[in-house]
């Protein structure tokens, strides 16, 4: 097949171009630096290929507060974003099915992490542009579906993990954060500061996993918005303690700051959907995936020190 895909410098973006050029697939891959989403035309130069699929990844948003702190950037950004990779696929590559990245943050607090509740409520305060820019992104792949014939699989993704995360000093997800100060807690013999109080509950996927099952997803459903995640969550407090293991650093050394921003309290998907969907598939357990996370953070990426 030839595939297009947005956002193929990031971290997801990036693991998928290398799995489907490892399948045999002719990849075009975009990041922002070579391609300016913002701007009205920007794809034009990739029309004159007829492509089976678009995997569009693009947002502009980081971890940690970010979102509270860019809440206007961050809606313009992104509507240009979407709007303008949509309207190439409606006028360019309608044969193309669309394959795009959803939030958990959209789901609104207090309703249960479901799909048929992706536009219902409001989504937490501190999230509430960001979650919006993507429930506008799957509302328009509805409405060009609908007027237009056209494809697509939107996919709610948990927090994304693995070997090969961004090294640009931008804000990490929290899971790479515990890792990063466990580790220079460990190295340099000093305390661990970890926001909030602990007990605010994550769920991870294995990023191989992830694009497995999207590859997977993307074969079947036409038209649908699927959750994927692990189907169980954990507190920060479990995540440091299985990081301490692993590096051999004291747990009784982590202090906590309740005044820090932590976002929502709890975020786990229903995922009786994709069980549906894909009853066989497996996740990889989170023991063995921090531990493949951690080996890779020690030997080639945030570094420790910083």
């Amino acid at each position: 097949m030839r595939v297009f895909v947005t956002g193929a410098t990031g971290f997801l973006g990036g693991a998928l171009c290398r799995r489907l050029g490892a399948d045999g697939h002719e990849v075009t891959a975009v990041g922002s630096a070579a391609c300016d989403l913002r701007q009205a035309g920007a794809l034009e130069r990739y029309s004159d290929t007829v492509f089976d699929r678009v995997y569009h990844l693009a947002a502009w948003t980081q971890a940690g507060d970010f979102c509270l702190r860019h809440p206007g950037e961050q809606w313009l950004v992104n509507q240009q974003i979407n709007t303008n990779v949509l309207d190439w696929w409606r006028r360019r590559q309608p044969q193309a099915k669309l394959v795009c990245m959803g939030t958990s943050c959209a789901y609104a607090p207090g309703l249960a992490l479901a799909e048929e509740n992706y536009l219902a409520g409001e989504p937490i305060a501190s999230l509430f542009s960001y979650a919006h820019t993507k429930r506008m992104l799957y509302v328009g792949l509805r409405a060009l579906a609908a007027q237009y014939g056209l494809r697509y699989l939107c996919l709610v993704p948990s927090t994304l993990y693995g070997p090969g995360y961004h090294t640009d000093g931008r804000q990490m997800h929290f899971i790479f954060d515990l890792i990063r100060k466990i580790l220079r807690g460990q190295r340099y013999g000093e305390p661990v500061l970890l926001w909030g109080d602990g007990w605010q509950r994550r769920e991870l996927v294995l990023l191989d996993d992830f694009v497995g099952l999207m590859l997977q997803l993307e074969g079947r459903c036409d038209n649908q918005l699927v959750n994927v995640g692990a189907g169980e969550e954990f507190t920060i407090r479990h995540f440091a303690g299985l990081i301490c293991q692993l590096t051999g650093y004291d747990p009784r050394r982590i202090d906590y700051d309740t005044a820090r921003y932590v976002g929502a309290q709890s975020k786990c998907l229903d995922t009786a959907k994709l069980r549906a969907l894909l009853p066989q598939h497996r996740m990889t357990p989170l023991a063995e995936g921090l531990a493949r996370t951690v080996r890779w953070v020690e030997q080639h990426a945030l570094h420790p020190s910083t």
